[in-house]
């Protein structure tokens, strides 16, 4: 993941069936693993710069190279839940990987100084450091900037394996 193209394209729905159904038909994916429950505790995770502890529903997928991920909100406030709530289920983020956590933070850096504030970000159990900034000038929600170890890479490429 070194470069920085795209590795993932996120969408938000009350109802992982029928949002796995649906795109399991458009994009031909084979299948799909859920990981329930998963929390973003509040020593690890702020919303709007305040602390945040909430827990999501997540599947994912693979459409080539490229991860689907699908995010069902189950309880706090969160990107996600407000998004749900504002806009219904929908297209949430597009994500590009950076190589290190020093290029993790510049690019959230460089996003605020081109205007895409930082909105939410945080640190997931193995060290994936995710933000999400405000895409709404690029067209898109937000976007998100991750760094995934390698640990984590090689948890998504087992995922991907199991769907080829």
């Amino acid at each position: 993941m070194a470069d920085q193209t795209p590795v993932q394209v996120a969408w938000v729905t009350g109802d992982l069936d029928a949002t796995e159904r649906l795109l399991t038909a458009l994009l031909g994916t084979r299948s799909w693993f859920r990981m329930p429950g998963v929390h973003f505790g509040p020593d690890g995770c702020t919303h709007r710069g305040a602390p945040a502890d909430f827990v999501a529903d997540i599947s994912l997928s693979y459409a080539g190279d490229l991860q689907l991920e699908l995010i069902a909100p189950v309880r706090g406030d969160s990107i996600y839940a407000e998004f749900l709530a504002a806009s219904g289920p929908g297209l949430h983020h597009i994500c590009r990987a950076v190589p290190d956590e020093d290029a993790f933070e510049a690019a959230l850096h460089e996003a605020g100084a081109a205007g895409a504030p930082v909105v939410t970000r945080g640190v997931m159990p193995g060290g994936m450091r995710f933000g999400y900034v405000d895409g709404a000038a690029a067209g898109v929600p937000y976007l998100e900037i991750a760094y995934i170890p390698d640990e984590i890479q090689a948890f998504f490429d087992h995922i991907k394996q199991q769907q080829q």
